[in-house]
């Protein structure tokens, strides 16, 4: 992305806001060009009249007014359901919406709720039937009569139903997949997966002396006989029994069904196991000093990326006509047994005085793990003749899409997508078209997620082309569209889009200006919007699939004391880097007082950074970090410039600034920070002898970071929930990263603040949560241990006891933003 790094600046425009989306009367959007919202505005602009306060903005969210959640469509189309959050409690009713502005939304009586559907539900063929899962239990609804049906009721839990191809449903219960003839309501077991040994039949004496046994002994013969005669008898009963379900399919001792899946046409199963193990693999113990009987409680979590141990998977062919099950090797994928970590491995070994020497040997491989989608790894055509597998490398350096060869019983690669620093855990959507033999899927390749299409036996071709990133796929009952998120037009507004799949001919649907999600209604006619502002919560709109539709409201769930309160608009800004020809995105809000143009730099600011390290807040839709949101509101009133950076590692801005960090953590994203101060001391009057910096969890590690390996930029610090040796965090996050401590210690000592506490010179809070199972609160611990031992003066730790990694209690978040407040206050 090539711009110029003259200033650019995009304002939120909150008078718009505030029309479009508080209006009663017509409760319909009005289009905003976006030359409009690019318009650029100096001075701050307020809402509403009550002043914020801190005991507020961290007051339990209710007070916002319990947005919309989990909304999904009824299966005519004709109204959408979505849950929302009682008062005052943890739990949730569920809402009937029709299409309408102005109507308010039906509570569902908990009697009705089994007839709702629900949110990962299938249609038959036909459209006539709908299935879904409801408290563990299958239910299948009619459309035209409403008419609804318990299917199963039993005290297992059934999942993953489906419809096959000749009208009957599937459904499953743990690894056993049955089969209901919705005529007559027959079932019938069809597969039984089982993570044991196969049984053994009679077995004959093997040694020597065991032989002579059974020549000896008349009794031990008979004995022997007697069991092989009734093994054969009860093979000859069951093979004329006529209620006799098929023997079950063994895949050994300690092993788990990672998963599997059914072709449409019923003959045949996909199934992928591994070790009876997982990342999580709870070794650790966490202690709670705050439990209900008074003593001290250990709790299992999951072990540490330095503990991780390879792990491969196997793929069977599950034949349900014949009963046979065959393996599908990895060694027809093209680079299966390459050395990705050689140059890694290479400088560790230099560094300790060896010499590395480079051989192939296969990779531990396994099915995709996309941490943003439902659906399967595995996916079959819509006939149930092909399939294909996305599969990754432990390494986490290499994807492959791979059909299925039946015939041959083997993999076929369609697609291969290799990344030097780590293949994306994000835009990995894909499958087959309805009508033919072609796969569609989104790939990194280009440097942004892009749509592509690929016939089985062709090449593969980008359906799509540009400096932005597509997610959540839909495609059309006909192939003719897909349907997809993107951020096309500035990477912080995501708008939905269609693309004709003949044609290439793409249309924007929505010109809301801000964060948008949608789905697609069960007869293609509508899209329901999930739409947020900056300044406005996400609530629910519909809108029709013709480009240039209306689009009408449906709730309005944002409470009067939220509207009445007043809070300053961030403006996004784009500051120019000194690292890349990319800007970096990032909030800015402006003090009450602000007069465009005023000079003599005595301003103070406050840098903000977002946790997750892949995640983009620097966007126009609401926050997840909503109470921080508020706290800055807070501070730009009292006089403070504060700035919330999509540093590198950010999402939303392609492959190269996702991969910046690799093996490199906590250098990049402190030189995007630096950038951050100059820019507000050219453009926001801020004194840069004057700055403070803060953040939580990954935004936590970097504060430290910034404190240890960077004095000179900030004068104060409070790093929350913070890591501090990347060696002790989970593995599927930090080994895309910085890979694994055994291969690569380089990397990890580069990227741990533990390592560099000997830095520490300005001031710093630290505040933990003791239970957190996800940042360990030993992370603090040892910290703190290292910073004694250095005799270190100036820092000071706040511990939370009954906290896990998200707070909950608003006496918690209170007392961490005053310590917050008060070491900006103090510091500054």
């Amino acid at each position: 992305m090539m711009v110029n790094k003259t200033l650019i600046s995009l304002a939120v425009v909150a008078a718009f806001t505030l029309t479009a989306c508080q209006t009663t009367d017509t409760q319909k959007l009005v289009k905003t060009s976006t030359s409009k919202v690019a318009t650029e505005i100096k001075t701050p602009v307020k809402t509403g009249e009550t002043q914020i306060t801190l005991k507020q903005a961290m007051a339990h969210p209710d007070w916002l007014g319990r947005q919309p959640l989990s909304s999904y469509w009824a299966g005519d189309s004709s109204s959408v359901f979505y849950t929302r959050k009682q008062a005052g409690n943890e739990l949730k009713d569920l809402f009937n919406q029709k299409l309408k502005a102005n109507v308010k939304g039906n509570k569902v009586s908990i009697e009705s709720l089994h007839q709702a559907g629900a949110k990962n539900t299938v249609f038959s063929e036909n459209g006539q039937f709908q299935a879904y899962v409801f408290k563990g239990d299958v239910f299948v609804k009619n459309i035209n009569t409403g008419t609804v049906t318990q299917v199963t009721r039993s005290s297992s839990s059934e999942s993953d139903v489906q419809f096959l191809n000749d009208g009957s449903l599937v459904y499953r219960e743990g690894t056993t997949f049955n089969k209901v003839n919705l005529n007559t309501g027959f079932t019938v077991e069809i597969a039984n997966l089982k993570m044991s040994q196969k049984p053994k039949g009679v077995e004959e004496p093997k040694d020597y002396i065991a032989k002579e046994q059974h020549k000896l002994i008349n009794f031990i013969a008979l004995t022997h006989k007697n069991k092989k005669d009734k093994q054969k008898l009860k093979n000859e009963v069951d093979s004329k029994n006529p209620s006799r379900v098929d023997d079950a399919f063994y895949f050994g001792k300690d092993k788990r069904l990672v998963d599997a899946q059914l072709s449409p046409s019923g003959t045949h199963i996909i199934a992928v196991v591994t070790e009876n193990t997982s990342w999580r693999a709870d070794s650790d113990i966490m202690p709670n000093y705050i439990a209900d009987d008074a003593r001290v409680k250990s709790k299992k979590v999951r072990r540490r990326v330095a503990d991780a141990q390879s792990q491969t998977s196997q793929v069977y062919i599950l034949d349900l006509e014949t009963g046979t099950q065959t393996e599908l090797t990895f060694d027809v994928l093209p680079g299966f047994d390459d050395d990705v970590l050689a140059k890694v491995k290479t400088e560790n070994y230099a560094r300790e005085g060896k010499k590395y020497k480079s051989e192939k040997s296969p990779r531990a491989i396994n099915l995709m793990m996309d941490w943003t989608w439902s659906q399967s790894a595995i996916q079959w055509n819509k006939q149930g003749t092909q399939a294909a597998v996305m599969l990754e490398a432990w390494d986490n350096k290499d994807r492959w899409i791979a059909s299925v060869d039946f015939e041959k019983s083997k993999f076929v690669s369609q697609h291969r997508l290799h990344d030097d620093a780590w293949i994306n855990y994000a835009f990995n959507d894909f499958g087959w078209f309805n009508h033919s033999d072609t796969l569609y899927f989104l790939s990194e390749e280009s440097g942004y997620s892009q749509l592509y299409k690929k016939p089985l036996n062709g090449k593969a071709s980008a359906l799509t082309q540009g400096q932005f990133v597509i997610s959540n796929l839909d495609l059309s009952k006909d192939d003719k569209h897909i349907y997809y998120k993107a951020n096309e037009k500035h990477p912080g507004i995501y708008e939905v889009y269609r693309i004709n799949t003949e044609t290439e001919k793409r249309e924007a649907i929505t010109d809301l200006n801000g964060m948008t999600d949608f789905k697609l209604s069960p007869d293609e006619s509508k899209l329901l919007l999930s739409h947020s502002k900056i300044m406005l919560p996400t609530e629910l709109y519909v809108t029709d699939v013709t480009p240039g539709s209306e689009v009408v409201r449906l709730t309005n769930t944002v409470s009067d004391q939220f509207k009445n309160t007043q809070l300053i608009a961030p403006k996004v800004v784009a500051v120019a880097s000194s690292h890349t020809e990319q800007p970096i995105y990032a909030k800015v809000y402006y003090p009450a007082d602000y007069k465009e143009g005023e000079s003599g730099k005595n301003r103070k600011a406050i840098i903000f950074n977002h946790g997750a390290g892949y995640l983009q807040n620097s966007h126009l839709g609401w926050s997840g970090y909503f109470r921080e949101f508020m706290f800055h509101s807070l501070l730009a009133s009292e006089g403070y410039v504060v700035m919330d950076m999509d540093y590198r590692a950010s999402k939303g801005y392609g492959r190269d600034w996702r991969t910046a960090i690799y093996r490199n953590m906590g250098t990049p994203e402190i030189e995007d920070l630096a950038d951050g101060i100059k820019w507000m001391q050219n453009n926001a009057n801020v004194d840069n002898k004057r700055v403070g910096t803060y953040g939580g969890s990954y935004g936590g590690f970097m504060t430290f970071m910034a404190l240890l390996t960077r004095p000179e930029l900030f004068q104060a610090g409070a790093a929350l929930r913070p890591v501090s040796d990347w060696a002790h965090y989970n593995d599927p996050y930090t080994s895309n990263i910085l890979n694994r401590p055994d291969v690569d210690p380089i990397a990890y000592e580069r990227s741990s603040p533990i390592y560099f506490a000997e830095g520490l010179q300005k001031n710093l809070l630290i505040n933990a949560p003791m239970v957190d199972d996800n940042v360990f609160f030993q992370d603090v611990v040892r910290l703190v241990q290292r910073f004694i031992e250095l005799e270190k003066e100036n820092f000071e730790t706040a511990i939370y006891p009954v906290e896990a990694h998200g707070f909950r209690q608003p006496s918690s978040w209170l007392d961490e933003y005053r310590r917050i407040y008060k070491l900006f206050k103090d510091k500054l």
